[in-house]
């Protein structure tokens, strides 16, 4: 079995823009703007046999604010400025109002992706800035990430994560130095697969 990293989006791989008084994913091409240093720490994981995996909601779709094409140019994007493979791109289009099965916290996309890649959903990690990001990965019998990010603050707080780290460097050398330091003879639920 294979262990992965769901990561969520928006506010962990890219920055958040700022909508009048109001946070949200980047509704353009033009719009986007990568985290600085996102890529070394994710080809770590990379290196070290895990499959990475972006698990977003998308609610502009729903509610007019953006097209479906116009978020999956964006989502193109980052996945490409990433420069390491990406299992899959998981996203919701729908608002909360919606009540779909996808939509995080929902763990609908993450046992998806345990069936569809053979990931041990028990050793892996759900990484994000958000209550629902991490509800989404509690749900689905991961680990939970937080990254906080200032325009997600008033979606967190009532969940506490596993670990909380300033960013994904600071995510990769805490897991993956645990990893190694359980390797072999360790903890197999660690092991890749």
């Amino acid at each position: 079995m294979n262990r992965a990293l769901f990561l969520d989006r928006d506010g962990i791989l890219d920055e958040l823009v700022l909508y009048g008084d109001e946070w949200e994913a980047p509704r353009r091409l033009s719009e986007l703007r990568m985290i600085e240093g996102v890529s070394a720490p994710l080809r770590r994981f990379v290196d070290a046999g895990w499959l990475l995996f972006i698990v977003t909601n998308q609610p502009n779709v729903a509610k007019g604010k953006a097209n479906r094409d116009e978020v999956l140019v964006v989502n193109d994007a980052v996945v490409s400025a990433l420069g390491v493979p990406v299992a899959k791109s998981y996203i919701c289009f729908h608002q909360a109002d919606d009540r779909c099965e996808c939509r995080k916290p929902s763990p609908f996309f993450l046992r998806e992706a345990a069936r569809e890649f053979d990931v041990d959903l028990a050793s892996s990690w759900m990484v994000g800035d958000q209550d629902s990001d991490l509800l989404c990965g509690r749900n689905a019998g991961c680990k939970v990430a937080l990254i906080e990010h200032r325009g997600s603050a008033h979606k967190r707080g009532k969940v506490e994560p596993d670990l909380r780290v300033r960013d994904l460097e600071e995510l990769a050398t805490v897991i993956l130095s645990e990893a190694k330091d359980l390797l072999p003879g360790g903890d197999p639920s660690l092991r890749s697969g």
